[in-house]
């Protein structure tokens, strides 16, 4: 459910030490529980056919995260697992492999284009969702932060198969996606907010970040805003996958605001955290993420 890089920074920022513990470790077991959990996986999606064979998807994580539900209420008892779980802070970070590894997949997805329009796929993401966040918030969860969709048309993938000619272009009709996309999301993230007592929910605007960063990135201190640092083929560096043996690196991959084909750099992510941590109701409402931990 969550960015673990994003993830990751963000813990640090706050004081903590590590990767929180994924839920697959055999060690993820016992006390360690007790201090958080990372359910992501990498490629799953918010619908169940998003992703490759072996990626979980948000309704499998979130049965994951029943189980360890109920290890906790089996090791601290129902009262104290309540309290525990309404002050937790949970990510929910999701929806751009429903577009990149979907519904704007070359070739395999020009059929559902076909007989999906644009809209109504958004919006069997958003009903989706809503029914996720809500089963998170019955099985305790109180403190949920959500993420919308970057500029995925901007990411050296999106420039590369679409064969973007300028440098400072991108994909538009995948970044009209995304927008449409998180319109929808902050209304959702508003109304669960309304309609659930108790709920503190906080709608993370990543995209006019990352669209910012993009846009001003020598302000930021980087000299490329559109290539991949981990490269293998493509003009923007994006049609083949970084791996660990044909792949080129560039040589100081802090002057990228994007690591490989399909995600920011560390650098950039040091900037997307500290924005949601601090910022904002530009980029972070209707409270930041400090702010959300030391809500009552």
């Amino acid at each position: 459910m969550e960015e673990p890089s994003l993830t990751l920074l963000a813990s640090q920022t706050l004081g903590f030490k590590g990767f929180t513990p994924p839920y697959l470790a055999p060690t993820t077991s016992g006390p360690v529980i007790l201090r958080g959990v990372n359910y992501a996986s990498g490629g799953g999606g918010i619908l169940n056919e998003t992703g490759e064979v072996g990626r979980i998807n948000l309704d499998a994580q979130i049965d994951n995260f029943a189980n360890t539900r109920e290890d906790i209420v089996s090791t601290i008892g129902v009262p104290a697992a309540l309290k525990l779980l309404e002050g937790a802070l949970f990510s929910v970070t999701i929806g751009s492999n429903d577009f990149l590894n979907n519904y704007l997949a070359p070739v395999i997805s020009e059929a559902e284009r076909k007989l999906i329009p644009p809209e109504t796929f958004v919006g069997i993401l958003i009903a989706r969702l809503g029914l996720q966040i809500t089963r998170l918030y019955n099985l305790g969860a109180r403190k949920i932060v959500v993420a919308n969709v970057g500029p995925i048309g901007c990411v050296p993938y999106q420039r590369d198969i679409n064969n973007v000619p300028a440098p400072d272009s991108c994909a538009e009709f995948s970044n009209q996606l995304a927008r449409s996309y998180n319109a929808k999301l902050k209304i959702l993230v508003a109304t669960l907010n309304e309609d659930l007592p108790g709920a503190k929910f906080v709608y993370a605007d990543v995209y006019s970040i990352v669209e910012d960063i993009i846009e001003n990135y020598t302000s930021y201190g980087f000299e490329n805003a559109n290539s991949a640092c981990c490269r293998v083929a493509g003009r923007y560096g994006g049609l083949i996958p970084c791996g660990p043996q044909l792949s080129m690196v560039c040589e100081d991959r802090s002057k990228y605001v994007f690591w490989d084909a399909y995600h920011p750099s560390d650098a950039s992510n040091i900037i997307i955290a500290r924005r949601l941590l601090y910022g904002d109701s530009d980029n972070v409402s209707p409270m930041n993420v400090v702010q959300l931990l030391q809500a009552p």
